[in-house]
Order: C-alpha cells, then sequence, then structure tokens
C-alpha cells in the first residue's frame, strides 16, 4: 500500500452492522460516509462516533433512488476523495412475517428493491467510478452484506431470502466482472447477530444460539461483521474475490 488515503461508503450506517464496519474502517485509516436515508439524529450520532476515530461525512440518501446515489458519489469524492471501497450493507426485513402464501407483493419489491436492486445498480455507479480515471496503488473492493437466509430457507420470511439469495449472486457477477480490474469484491453472510432488526425474536435467537445451533454458543454482535468487514476491506485476504465470508459461526456446517 501506499500513503494515498482510501475513501469508503458504508450504507445502511447510522446503527448496527453499518455503523459498527464504518467505525472498523475509521479506525483502520479510511475516511467514510455515513449513509442513512434521512438526515437526522441517528446519522448525525452516528457520524460523530465515526469522527471521533477518523474523518467522517454524513452522507443521507435512499439507496433506492438512483439520482440520489449518483449526487450522493459526487459529494463524497468532492468531500474525502476519490472512492476506493463500497460496502453494500443497507437493507430491510419482511413487513410481516408469516405464511409464505400469504406474502404480499409490496413486501416482496421492498426486500427485492432495497436488498437486491439497489446493491446492483450502486455498485454499478461505484464502478464505473473507479474505471473512469487513473487508480492510485491502492486496494479497491466492493463489500455486500447479504445473510445466511442466502442459502437457507427461513419460510416465514421467503421474501427477504430470496432477496438476499439475488444479493449473492449480484456478488458473484461483480467478481467476475471487476477481477481484471484488480477490484475484489466479497460476500459477507451474517447468521444470527445481535441487531435492531432481529430485536423482536432476538431471545429465541440466544436461546437456539446456546442450544447448538452456531457452533459457538453466542449470538453475532455487530462489531464481529465490522471487524470482518475492514479485513475484507484492507485486503487482508490477499489473492481472493468472489468468496463468500459466513459469518454464523458455522451455523450451516452440515451436520448430523
Amino acid at each position: 500500500m501506499t500513503g494515498v488515503r482510501q475513501v469508503a461508503l458504508v450504507t445502511g450506517s447510522s446503527r448496527g452492522i453499518g455503523l459498527a464496519s464504518a467505525k472498523a474502517l475509521a479506525r483502520a485509516g479510511f475516511a467514510v460516509a455515513v449513509n442513512g436515508p434521512a438526515d437526522d439524529d441517528e446519522l448525525r450520532a452516528a457520524v460523530a462516533q465515526v469522527a471521533a476515530l477518523g474523518e467522517a461525512l454524513a452522507v443521507p440518501f435512499d439507496v433506492t433512488d438512483g439520482p440520489a446515489r449518483e449526487a450522493a458519489l459526487a459529494r463524497i469524492e468532492a468531500g474525502l476523495g476519490p472512492l476506493t471501497t463500497l460496502v453494500n450493507n443497507a437493507g430491510v426485513g419482511v413487513l410481516s412475517r408469516g405464511d409464505l402464501l400469504e406474502v404480499t407483493e409490496a413486501s416482496w419489491d421492498r426486500c427485492q428493491t432495497v436488498n437486491a436492486k439497489a446493491v446492483f445498480f450502486l455498485s454499478q455507479a461505484f464502478a464505473r467510478r473507479v474505471l473512469s480515471r487513473p487508480r492510485p496503488a491502492v486496494f479497491h473492493a466492493i463489500v455486500n452484506v447479504t445473510s445466511s437466509n442466502a442459502a437457507a430457507v427461513a419460510v416465514q420470511r421467503a421474501e427477504y431470502c430470496a432477496s438476499k439469495a439475488a444479493a449473492a449472486m449480484v456478488s458473484k457477477a461483480l467478481a467476475v466482472r471487476l477481477g481484471a480490474e484488480n477490484i475484489a469484491v466479497y460476500d459477507v453472510q451474517p447468521g444470527l447477530i445481535a441487531t435492531d432488526m432481529t430485536a423482536a425474536v432476538i431471545d429465541s435467537y440466544a436461546k437456539r444460539a446456546a442450544e447448538g445451533l452456531t457452533l459457538f454458543p453466542r449470538l453475532g454482535q455487530p462489531e464481529d461483521i465490522g471487524a470482518i468487514i475492514a479485513a475484507l476491506a484492507t485486503g487482508q485476504l490477499p489473492y481472493t474475490t468472489g468468496q463468500v465470508i459466513s459469518a454464523d459461526a458455522g451455523m450451516l456446517v452440515p451436520r448430523y
């Protein structure tokens, strides 16, 4: 690596895994664009936490809005410098858990739009910018945060699973397209992580983890995923791209 600074955008970084990732990247020397859907108290508090560790910029925008994505990337590069790293973390859950036969088109479309479509087109916009200019000799990467549900069915959240499976395939396609350009792409698939999204079922998750669903008998924390993302973004897994990182404490290891 040279002395050129790396600049990262972490979507959905006003809380949870995104905030933990933004902080881990700031500790690693990145300038970090912190994103949430609105310029609100939560985003400002997150920026303050990241700024205590390094340079940070608030970039509120809706990841599903094409013109807003382009404007946000331009603002980041004007404020922090050329982007080197994109962490697609923003995501949503289902509108209502329940019978697959009762899933609504609204819930399906919401999951696909945020969890898969936005990942594809924000990655496309990022890659176009990177490829349009001379690049410093620093590591460039896209890290997509999908889910263990990209592989494992949760039948009461089928539309969520389908969207994460789609995002996992987007990660593979990006890796194939961008490998020759020396841009690494990774798919981090968290398992049972204690976040706001899982708060309603966290007690049952903790019980299942303690009973052996995960090989480590505990829930994961956002900081666990943040540390993984920082390692990937800093090139700590050299000569790798297209990998799935199963951040699930061995939950999906086949057993009998």
